[in-house]
């Protein structure tokens, strides 16, 4: 991957969780159980299909997502990258993440992932307080939080975990205290997200009850800025909206995305992209439903549900939407590259010069990039420049 080539990933998406926690709106299932062997199979297939779509590439990275990934076998996780390997050429320092949540049961499954391949994990730990944890619907404790930590740092080259702030009754001391003892695990990447209420979750239901107690929004602005600060303090920079790192650990899979990259997704619900000339990409999407997924491969397959060519405005928006999210921001080599356009024909001048001006966005002959104050606010400035 360089500042020319944002990479080519594979995405593999396992939709099983042990339970579902009432603040996710992914593509996340509860199985009584599940047949291993007929799911190997069948992201095989799909591996297989996917590959013929896009030849010639070098894989950069391999991202097991989810659900639970940590649920799935290593041998699947083994079976998988082998596959990979046999379908592309892989970059010899290609990043293979698996997400994985912090119970004991699930860490016991570390070193059969690390003999896999994998060579960067990702903790689900999102609080390190039971209290909150339970609120949270999350089915470790705070003690199995800190213990995967450390077992995750002794066995995987790279590691990362997430929190989630601004929950229910925390204040910004609160939230002080807890991103003090986070930073100081040592660990080299953080995502921290701002909890938000999603449209068909148990936390929406309860907002709308008014029966969540979530800080007032001087807090949550407060538990931003405190956010920046630490982080900073510690040497893990925001480079993404929510992503904090030590250079050079970055989410090297994560960047392909905001980069507007190519990669290819297999298991329900999983987004695939491939690029032509010209800024069009052919988006891909899986069937999300567990069960037609497997069925449709054992089939056909494949479980593809759609394809779509995008082009035009609907890319430029994408592109700006994903490049701006990093705090690099977008390159004019970039934007033709995804794109197909230069800045002075993508946007109003006066406009981008306004929204510099009032110190929302920066603009030089390396890029335009959102400054933190547009950072907080994206979605509003993207759409001004976009007018």
């Amino acid at each position: 991957m360089t500042q020319q080539d944002p990479g080519f990933g594979i995405y593999v998406h396992w939709p099983f969780c042990q339970s579902k926690c009432p603040y996710c709106d992914f593509n996340s299932h509860v199985r009584a159980s599940v047949d291993h062997n007929a799911w190997r199979t069948a992201l095989l297939q799909e591996l297989a299909h996917m590959a013929a779509l896009a030849p010639d590439r070098e894989a950069t990275s391999i991202f097991f997502g989810g659900g639970t990934p940590s649920l799935m076998e290593p041998a699947t996780v083994a079976a998988v990258i082998d596959a990979v390997a046999g379908h592309w050429k892989v970059a010899g320092d290609a990043e293979i993440t698996l997400e994985a949540n912090p119970s004991s049961v699930e860490a016991r499954r570390f070193a059969g992932y690390r003999t896999a391949g994998v060579n960067r994990v990702s903790l689900g730990i999102q609080a390190l307080d039971d209290d909150s944890l339970r609120a949270l619907g999350r089915r470790h404790n705070a003690a199995e939080a800190r213990a995967a930590i450390a077992l995750a740092r002794s066995t995987f080259p790279r590691m990362s975990f997430d929190l989630i702030y601004a929950r229910m009754g925390q204040t910004p001391d609160d939230w002080s205290r807890e991103l003090a003892e986070a930073l100081g695990f040592g660990t080299d990447h953080l995502s921290l997200y701002q909890l938000t209420i999603e449209p068909g979750t148990q936390f929406f239901t309860l907002a709308r009850r008014g029966a969540l107690d979530l800080p007032p929004e001087d807090d949550q602005a407060a538990m931003y800025e405190i956010t920046q600060a630490f982080t900073q303090a510690a040497g893990l920079d925001v480079y993404e909206v929510s992503n904090h790192a030590r250079p050079g650990f970055e989410s090297r899979h994560n960047i392909t995305y905001w980069r507007s990259g190519e990669w290819i997704g297999i298991g329900p619900g999983a987004h695939g992209r491939l690029n032509e000339a010209g800024g069009t990409s052919i988006a891909r999407r899986q069937n999300k439903a567990p069960e037609t997924w497997l069925a449709a491969v054992e089939k056909d397959g494949h479980g593809s549900a759609e394809s779509e060519t995008i082009t035009g405005p609907e890319r430029l928006t994408e592109v700006l939407m994903m490049g701006l999210r990093l705090s690099q921001g977008l390159s004019e080599a970039d934007l033709q590259r995804a794109a197909g356009v230069t800045w002075d024909e993508a946007i109003d001048g006066d406009i981008l010069e306004h929204l510099v001006e009032t110190g929302f966005l920066e603009h030089d002959e390396l890029a335009v990039r959102a400054t933190p104050r547009g950072r907080q606010v994206l979605n509003s400035v993207l759409e001004r420049l976009l007018i």
